[in-house]
């Protein structure tokens, strides 16, 4: 069943080389289809991808290589939950280790410019918890982090 909301994406020219990249790194992500111009247009020709579909961890996204026009800004993010410190540091790097930055509180950007937050449950948890003291605590500590630290979140969850 096709969904009926799907993310699009828009990127200068390499929708399919990022597609591939996010179904490569992200668990239940893939490419699904890849679709070429049938004639010329602006900023590209006939023949060039022009679209990409592709799920992100289960989400459908269409990739648009629609030229320079409308870069990424960290307005739309990807959040990806992670279940440990483990898989937080290897999405984390998966990103930052080829061609992306890091920013803080857990939210880094790819080389095409898309925003990701990669976001440890016990983060989610703490946040959403019923302690308010221990999700204040657990706030504090990551406001002063760039990539989220299971064990510090866990600490200042317990005080």
């Amino acid at each position: 069943m096709t969904s009926k909301n799907t993310i699009c994406l828009w990127f200068d020219h390499a929708a399919e080389e990022a597609a591939r990249f996010y179904a490569e790194t992200f668990p239940d992500s893939e490419v699904t289809g890849v679709f070429r111009a049938p004639s010329d247009f602006p900023g590209g020709r006939q023949g060039d991808v022009l679209t990409v579909t592709f799920t992100v961890a289960g989400i459908p996204c269409l990739g648009l290589n629609g030229g320079p026009a409308f870069p990424q800004t960290q307005a739309f993010s990807f959040q990806i939950a992670t279940d440990d410190q483990a898989e937080t540091d290897r999405l984390w790097h998966a990103i930052i280790d080829h061609g992306g930055e890091a920013s803080a509180c857990g939210w880094c950007k790819d080389r095409w410019g898309l925003s990701w937050q990669i976001t440890p449950r016990v983060l989610t948890q703490a946040l959403a918890g019923p302690d308010a003291a221990a999700a204040k605590r657990a706030f504090e500590a990551m406001m002063q982090m760039t990539k989220i630290d299971v064990a510090a979140i866990e600490a200042a969850v317990r005080g």
